[in-house]
């Protein structure tokens, strides 16, 4: 049988902190051919991995029907999570190897029921490197921290 044609839908994130924790901010860009959305949002009392896994899980709660998703990334938190360790923590009952409880675990439960639905590619990219899309995504999750600093609006 042949597999379903999905609408091909680049997404990059990025998350970012202030003192860890600190306050943060995340980011993602979702370009849909010629269509670009742009979502952000802050948080006043975080962790940058809680942003990161944050702008990715935003980025696929706004895709509004299945889709082949490659999302770039400069977390290898977020990428190796989603893509080595899930399996395992949901077999082991949300558990490490070592049998701690998984940190993020609302997120990372919240990431694997958003992911399901779309074809995903998790892609790793260095990190302030001149990747375009990580780089405005860095920009935009650090003009979040911002506005939260200043009391405006992300």
């Amino acid at each position: 049988m042949a597999e379903l044609a999905l609408p091909r839908v680049d997404i990059a994130t990025d998350g970012a902190c202030r003192g860890n924790p600190g306050p943060g901010g995340w980011a993602a860009i979702l370009v849909a051919g010629s269509r670009e959305k742009i979502l952000t949002g802050h948080a006043p009392s975080t962790t940058n991995n809680r942003m990161e896994l944050t702008a990715a899980l935003e980025a696929l709660r706004a895709l509004t029907k299945p889709a082949d998703v490659r999302l770039e990334t400069d977390s290898r938190y977020l990428v190796e999570g989603m893509t080595r360790w899930l399996p395992a923590w949901q077999r082991n009952g949300w558990r490490t190897a070592d049998r701690k409880p998984v940190a993020n675990i609302d997120l990372w439960q919240a990431l694997a029921e958003a992911a399901a639905p779309h074809r995903i590619r998790w892609e790793w990219v260095r990190g302030h490197a001149g990747h375009p899309l990580n780089e405005r995504a860095d920009a935009l999750a650090n003009a979040a921290i911002d506005c939260l600093l200043s009391g405006e609006a992300a």
